[in-house]
């Protein structure tokens, strides 16, 4: 099965070209664009503290245990 693709010459000169890839290509390329960040430290230890606290409070949703606040003021 052959299949043609049309792009105008005026939307190639708009976008400075086009770029035709392979999909599997194209996803490796995606995912080596994505940076990686690795902490250490206060900096890893701060991320952890606030990780388990997430955690925390999405359990107490969960089981209910939340609080319905109307407005800020009700914090206190």
């Amino acid at each position: 099965m052959s299949t043609t693709i049309s792009i105008s010459k005026r939307k190639i000169r708009e976008t400075d070209g086009v770029v035709v890839l392979p999909v599997r290509e194209y996803r490796r390329l995606l995912e080596q664009s994505v940076p990686e960040y690795y902490l250490t430290g206060k900096e890893a230890d701060e991320l952890d503290r606030l990780v388990e606290e997430l955690e925390e409070s999405r359990a107490e949703l969960r089981n209910g245990k939340g609080k319905l606040l109307r407005s800020l003021k009700n914090l206190r």
